[in-house]
C-alpha cells in the first residue's frame, strides 16, 4: 500500500485506520495502530489519523476524540439524549448522587482511603465504593502507610473513557464538574491535602483487584 502522492494520505489507509478505531471496544492507542499497521510508515499512519480528525470535525453526528490515551469515534454530546432512547434499559444503571460525589472525591484526591472519603463526604461510603468497583470506575492501587494499612482508591481507564478525558490532567475545576454532574461538592473537597507514602499491594491482592 502506498500514498497516492506526496503529502496526500492514502484513501485506503485512512479507511483502514477509521475501521480499526470504530471497531475497537476501547480507545485504540497510537502504539496499537502502529503495531497493527506495521507494514506502513508511522508518519503515514499518523497522517491518516490527522486526516480523519479533520474530516470528523465537519460531521454533525459523530466526532473523533482523544480519550484515555487513545482514539474513539463517538456520538456528539448534543445527540446523547437520542442515543439514550436506543439504549433505554441502561438508564437504570445511572450513578446516584452519592455515587457521583464519591467518584468526584476519588478523582480529585486520589489515591485516597475509604475513611478519608467518608470524612470529606460526611457519610459512610462502603456500599458506594463497592458499586464503583463493580462498574470499573475505580480500583485499589495500594495501601496507605499508616496503622491498619487501609486500601487506597483511584480512578481507572474506564473512568477516563466514560467522562471523555485524555488523562487526569483534563479534569475540569471541581465546581465545574459538580455542576455538570448535578450535585453540590462537599466543602472539604476543595482542601489541599499532602500526599503520603503509598505501600504497594501484595501479589495476591494485586491479582484480585485487576480489572
Amino acid at each position: 500500500m502506498t500514498t497516492e502522492s506526496a503529502g496526500t494520505v492514502s484513501a485506503e489507509l485512512k479507511a483502514i485506520v477509521e475501521a480499526l478505531i470504530f471497531a475497537s471496544p476501547e480507545p485504540i492507542t497510537p502504539s496499537m495502530l502502529f503495531k497493527l499497521l506495521a507494514d506502513e510508515p508511522r508518519e503515514d499512519v499518523a497522517a491518516a489519523v490527522q486526516a480523519l480528525q479533520a474530516e470528523y470535525d465537519q460531521r454533525p453526528g459523530l466526532q473523533f476524540v482523544e480519550v484515555a490515551g487513545g482514539y474513539q469515534i463517538v456520538t456528539r454530546p448534543e445527540l446523547h439524549e437520542w442515543v439514550r432512547r436506543l439504549f433505554h434499559e441502561r438508564s437504570t444503571q445511572k450513578l446516584t448522587v452519592q455515587g457521583l460525589e464519591t467518584l468526584a472525591v476519588i478523582a480529585y484526591k486520589q489515591p485516597v482511603t475509604a475513611l478519608e472519603i467518608s470524612e470529606i463526604r460526611g457519610v459512610n461510603t462502603s456500599g458506594v465504593l463497592s458499586t464503583l468497583l463493580e462498574r470499573h470506575l475505580i480500583k485499589i492501587v495500594g495501601r496507605k502507610n499508616v496503622v491498619g494499612r487501609p486500601f487506597l482508591y483511584a480512578t481507572t481507564k474506564e473512568f477516563l473513557i466514560r467522562f471523555g478525558l485524555k488523562d487526569l490532567g483534563d479534569l475540569p475545576k471541581i465546581e465545574d464538574m459538580a455542576e455538570a454532574l448535578g450535585f453540590d461538592p462537599p466543602g472539604r473537597l476543595f482542601e489541599v491535602t499532602p500526599r503520603e507514602e503509598m505501600l504497594p499491594l501484595g501479589e495476591d491482592e494485586a491479582a484480585a483487584t485487576e480489572k
